[in-house]
């Protein structure tokens, strides 16, 4: 079972770097239903989470989660002192907190472009990340963590991408990261050189076109003395 899901991470992975540009360090939002879900289950989200990711993470919350957890008491200590450890990413809602949900899903607006994951329990809260596009939702199940396959919003806004032909920028550039890490450059660059040397030297060409002048230059010359030796002949 274990195994499986690994390679379902791996495969899931491989679609958002590919199609959404992501990239290490994964930055990973969590909010406070997700860190008592932790707690319970005695899951260390700090050494387990790369491991399950292949990858470096950086864990991260919002003011809005810690002061909901705050607001909640004691029954929730122990998911506040797991938040207060991971590092806290500016909100628009300084003057004005909201839930924690709301908060994590304004995180993610104008298409992700800090390419966060979403760590939560909150069923509603997931229903409306799957909504958007190219933003990966992390829960827990059964003692383990889960990355969610990519949800129908994710898979159809990259159908259309490729049937547009439209790439974008950041698209680009992780592809072509891709290919240089897995070596693909090289061997592309070396066929084409193979190619160009199959065609004809140029120089060959031109020596060609000096020895057409050279052999023409003594027939003229020919011509002149005969001309000469007439003249002669008239002139006695």
């Amino acid at each position: 079972m274990k195994i499986t899901r690994q390679k379902h991470a791996k495969k899931y992975m491989s679609f958002y770097k590919y199609n959404f540009g992501f990239r290490e360090p994964f930055q990973v939002l969590l909010d406070g239903t997700f860190c008592q879900a932790a707690l319970c289950n005695k899951i260390q989200i700090r050494d387990q989470l790369p491991g399950y990711l292949a990858g470096a993470t950086q864990l991260c919350t919002t003011r809005c989660v810690l002061k909901e957890l705050e607001s909640l008491g004691k029954e929730l200590y122990g998911a506040k002192l797991i938040a207060q450890r991971f590092q806290v990413r500016n909100c628009s809602h300084f003057k004005d907190p909201v839930s924690g949900s709301a908060c994590l899903l304004s995180m993610t607006e104008e298409g992700n472009p800090h390419h966060y994951f979403i760590a939560t329990q909150d069923q509603d809260l997931a229903t409306k990340v799957k909504k958007k596009a190219g933003v990966p939702l992390l829960f827990i199940i059964q003692n383990t963590m889960v990355l969610d396959k990519p949800s129908p919003k994710s898979l159809a806004f990259v159908q259309a991408m490729q049937a547009n032909q439209l790439v974008p920028e950041h698209q680009k550039q992780s592809i072509e990261h891709l290919k240089e890490e897995q070596g693909l450059v090289k061997e592309s660059e070396n066929r084409r050189k193979r190619k160009r040397a199959g065609g004809p030297n140029p120089l060959s060409c031109l020596k060609k076109k000096k020895k057409v002048q050279e052999t023409q230059q003594p027939s003229a010359a020919k011509k002149k003395r005969k001309r000469k030796r007439n003249r002669a002949k008239s002139e006695a």
